[in-house]
């Protein structure tokens, strides 16, 4: 019987250092709810390592900084380490680093602020006529 080589294609050596696809990094570290999400979110080029788009099947690797942009912000974040699984928010700062200049999250505020409306509990679906007064109150008319 022929001894196993430690160097075979299926399993990394232990000097090689470890990678992982980005979708899956994205997912892991609790950037994107679903990893479809984040296939898709490549697919689109919402996600870019020194200004060009990867697909989701690139393979990251420790030290490097991906552009993610979730509607109006754009994300910054280092790789620390390269990760498969899903991990709970409390390990998240062990794989990733968040460099997202403020000016981008304070692009989010103005958002927070907006007042929501109310409507008494029980009072049923809300007529034609209240939508409309809702939306000319949300609007500021």
């Amino acid at each position: 019987m022929a001894k196993a080589d430690s160097s075979s294609p299926g399993k990394p050596s232990p000097d090689e250092p470890k990678k992982c696809r980005v979708d899956q990094w994205l997912w892991a570290v609790r950037i994107y709810k679903t990893r479809s999400l984040a296939s898709e979110a490549c697919r689109t080029s919402r996600v870019k390592q020194d200004d060009i788009a990867v697909k989701p099947s690139r393979l990251v690797s420790g030290g490097e900084i991906l552009t993610v942009r979730k509607g109006m912000v754009t994300h910054r974040y280092r790789v620390l380490q390269p990760l498969d699984k899903r991990v709970g928010p409390p390990l998240v700062p062990q794989y990733m680093e968040d460099l997202t200049p403020q000016e981008e999250l304070d692009k989010l505020l103005p958002l927070k602020s907006i007042p929501v409306a109310l409507r008494e509990r029980g009072t049923g679906r809300p007529t034609k006529k209240d939508r409309r007064d809702m939306d000319d109150w949300r609007n500021g008319s």
